[in-house]
């Protein structure tokens, strides 16, 4: 093992972004996760990737509170989520979709990035990832929006309509404006488009775009924090990539759209996604013949 292997565990800031409101970025996958502090509680988002880097989360968290705690995941992706049994006993919470997600998901999760670290010579992580067999299954979030009372503060958990992922919920805390936005925002690569419902994209981080007052702050779930404007210019990438995509040339824009806002490999799986997810069209019956209903598709599903 090399000595700056284990590096992914530590390596990471504290930035306060509001009154008692925390990002935590680290250096492996540039990914944050937060705190939020209030009088007699606190509330952590996300839990990092593994056990270890779990556990490290937790103990940088009690160095600023000894307050119990409540996770709230923002979607079940390993690096947000298979650190949470660090925190344990305690509630952790995720959009109601999530648990499905992560139940059918986790395995193949752990392959591809075991994996992947394995490649890039990282055995200490891809040993520690490949150790993660059960991660922690979150509870269903009760409402939307949920709204957790902290003591003297109050955080309300949203569903803003399906994007990165089809459980992505933001964390909003309305006295400091600021919002965790999870994947649905990130900053200084590419969005992820792997599980991404690209069509419905935009109109999620426009929601999100409208939580957030002019001196607010957006945590993205990689990257570093950042404003509305950034959030809406990420809307309008997304729109002119699912344009050129539907064009039936994705590694090219559509007329008047500018240059493909992502590399071509992004937007090679953003034209699968949009393949994948875009709206069913009804056919029409036989002439003569009787009617049946289409199924509604998943675009005109009502945000849960």
């Amino acid at each position: 093992m090399g000595p700056h292997e284990d590096e992914d565990i530590g390596a990471g800031t504290w930035i306060e972004v509001g009154d008692r409101v925390w990002a935590r970025r680290y250096r492996e996958l540039d990914l944050s996760v937060g705190l939020v502090v209030g009088r007699d509680r606190c509330l952590v988002v996300d839990t990092r990737g593994d056990r270890e880097q779990g556990a490290e989360f937790a103990a940088e968290v009690r160095a600023l509170t000894e307050l119990p705690w409540t996770v709230v995941l923002t979607h079940v992706h390993f690096d947000h989520c298979f650190g949470s049994e660090a925190f344990l006993p305690c509630p952790v919470w995720a959009h109601p979709d999530a648990v499905e997600a992560l139940e059918r998901t986790a395995a193949a999760q752990r392959t591809e990035w075991v994996a992947r670290y394995r490649a890039e010579g990282r055995s200490a992580i891809a040993d520690r990832l490949d150790r993660v067999r059960r991660p922690v299954l979150p509870r269903p979030l009760p409402a939307d929006p949920t709204t957790f009372d902290l003591g003297g503060r109050t955080v309300l958990v949203r569903h803003l309509g399906r994007g990165h992922t089809d459980h992505d919920v933001v964390v909003e805390v309305p006295d400091t404006g600021t919002v965790f936005a999870g994947d649905l925002v990130e900053q200084g690569a590419p969005p992820d488009f792997g599980d991404s419902y690209p069509l419905e994209w935009p109109g999620a981080l426009r929601r999100l775009a409208g939580l957030v007052p002019a001196n607010g702050v957006v945590v993205p779930g990689h990257g570093e924090p950042v404003d509305a404007a950034f959030v809406l210019a990420q809307a309008d990438d997304v729109e002119r990539a699912v344009v050129s995509c539907q064009s039936g040339s994705p590694d090219r824009a559509a007329p008047g759209s500018g240059e493909p806002p992502y590399p071509e490999e992004t937007m090679a799986v953003i034209a699968a996604r949009v393949r994948a997810t875009r709206p069913e069209v009804p056919t029409s019956p036989p002439t003569g013949g009787a009617t049946t209903a289409a199924r509604p598709s998943d675009q005109s599903r009502p945000a849960s």
